[in-house]
């Protein structure tokens, strides 16, 4: 071997070649410790001298009873290990490195290779097999392998600190829970909200640790979620005040946890804290309460009067008193509008904490309201059309405010479209989104407003648009829909050739 590294090396510095070790250790921020374990002093050296080439700093080793007395002493990331030595035998110091240093990688080097002895070295936790006589060339290769393994396990933990320092710091509460129902993971917020004193809860159940039947009920349901349903549970839990002070609201959601084939591997439970927010929602309820009591409900019976003298009950009408009257109708039944999407918008804003989810069909609900709007549509001559996408789009949300998303995007585009003219709606996917498009030839929106459509109350006001009676809250509350379920909201317009929405979400993103 001593000769064939020497004329190996000799070629490998007149070609001015990167050998795979050096390769590998560019991207390795240490110099890796070897321990070479051979009664064979010609093996030892040929292998010291070329590892030592390569950049590793190498000891060595006459018997398994000393390379383990090394072990001890200091940790090696790389062990090349001979089987066949006299006292202990390699297979042994295999089995008992691997028991206490399972991060150590073993390279087995025999002059004894069998398929039955790699079979059982590989059992035995051994990374990989090199038969005697090896040219340096091989040596080089397995030991570049080895190298790229340990910095794969070195980037794993350094993601899953890089993780633990991120979640740690968080001011939710995050925790992990197995199938077991026993915690993988629990960040110091967590146990701060539950009020929980144990400075080390991984691996214990998650009975054990906290009380609150709300919390487990919803990591049971989770955990027990059926392989073909997908939906996250929510709720809210009151903790009573220290010492008489107010309450604390926290929101919860609870997620299961699948791999590939869809099977359950625990649960993954948020806690936010949302007592201010429940507090602002309150004030915002009791204001809104009172606007409906004090506008709405006035509004509503001056309508019904104006519908009596409209039908004629009061007396005759002249076309100019019908005229008058139906304009005047119009308008109050426009100022109950905004009252009722006042509301709408004030319960998205606030309500959405902790509302549930599910996995939701995109083309469904498409599907359903196309043929809802088909014939308001249908009425001015509008055609409206549902373009099927290559495949199901699915997306984790709420029902009912997806629902109201694209009611708005229809509604308004059959508003803004003339007689005669096209709205086409479809799904599509990217890498990490989903996407719902609506698009009209219709009216179209000046350039200098496309920054402003999405704000409350505002409307487009020109010769085209001005008898088109509108809130100018429907886009808002579509983008408040969006936003809270972590989606954008996109609009390309163009005047009097139409716009193009395009509304995008994320994927489900549970399956590893």
């Amino acid at each position: 071997m001593e000769n064939q590294a020497n004329h190996t090396d000799n070629d490998r510095a007149e070609n001015h070649s990167t050998p795979p070790a050096k390769k590998s250790m560019k991207e390795v921020f240490f110099q890796p410790r070897v321990l070479v374990i051979d009664d064979e002093e010609r093996i030892q050296k040929a292998c010291e001298r070329l590892l030592t080439q390569e950049g590793c700093q190498v000891d060595l080793a006459d018997n398994g009873i000393q390379g383990l007395k090394m072990i001890e002493e200091k940790h090696f990331d790389i062990v090349l290990l001979d089987l066949m030595m006299p006292g202990i035998s390699g297979m042994e110091v295999l089995s008992d490195v691997k028991s206490r240093h399972p991060d150590t990688v073993i390279i087995v080097i025999t002059g004894y290779a069998t398929l039955e002895h790699s079979i059982e070295t590989m059992k035995k936790g051994a990374f990989d097999f090199l038969s005697k006589p090896f040219s340096p060339q091989e040596l080089r290769v397995v030991i570049a392998k080895a190298i790229e393994f340990i910095e794969t396990l070195q980037d794993i933990a350094s993601e899953k600190s890089r993780m633990r320092v991120m979640i740690n710091i968080l001011r939710d509460g995050v925790l992990t829970t197995d199938h077991q129902k026993r915690i993988a993971l629990a960040n110091p917020a967590f146990l701060k909200m539950l009020g929980c004193r144990k400075k080390s809860v991984i691996g214990s159940l998650i009975s054990d640790v906290i009380q609150e039947p709300v919390i487990l009920e919803m990591i049971d349901q989770a955990v027990g979620q059926h392989r073909d349903k997908f939906s996250e549970i929510t709720n809210e839990l009151s903790i009573p005040g220290k010492k008489g002070g107010e309450d604390m609201v926290i929101g919860i959601r609870c997620i299961p946890f699948r791999d590939r084939l869809n099977r359950n591997l625990g649960a993954v439970t948020v806690c936010h804290d949302i007592t201010a927010l429940k507090r602002m929602d309150q004030l915002k309820s009791d204001f809104v309460s009172m606007v409906a009591h004090e506008i709405k409900s006035p509004l509503n019976s001056v309508l019904m009067q104006l519908k009596v003298v409209l039908d004629g009950l009061a007396g005759d009408l002249t076309e100019k008193q019908e005229e008058i009257l139906t304009r005047s109708s119009d308008k109050i039944r426009s100022l109950t509008d905004l009252a009722t999407e006042l509301l709408d918008l004030s319960k998205i804003e606030s309500g959405l904490i902790n509302q549930e989810r599910e996995e939701l069909s995109v083309e469904e609900i498409i599907k359903e309201q196309v043929r809802f709007y088909r014939e308001q549509a249908d009425a001015k001559s509008i055609r409206l059309t549902y373009i099927p996408s290559p495949g199901d789009v699915s997306i984790m949300g709420n029902r009912t405010n997806i629902e109201e998303v694209l009611s708005n995007l229809i509604s308004n585009a059959i508003r803004y479209t003339p007689g005669e003219g096209e709205i086409k709606v479809w799904a599509s996917e990217e890498t990490d989104s989903s996407l719902i498009h609506v698009e009209d030839n219709g009216f179209g929106i000046p350039s200098e407003s496309l920054d402003q459509i999405f704000e409350r109350f505002f409307r487009v006001k020109n010769e085209q648009t001005r008898y088109i009676n509108g809130t100018g809250l429907g886009l808002a509350i579509v983008k408040s829909i969006v936003e809270s379920h972590n989606g954008n909201i996109h609009v390309e317009s163009k005047l009097n050739e139409g716009t193009r929405f395009t509304v995008t979400l994320p994927k489900i993103q549970y399956k590893i």
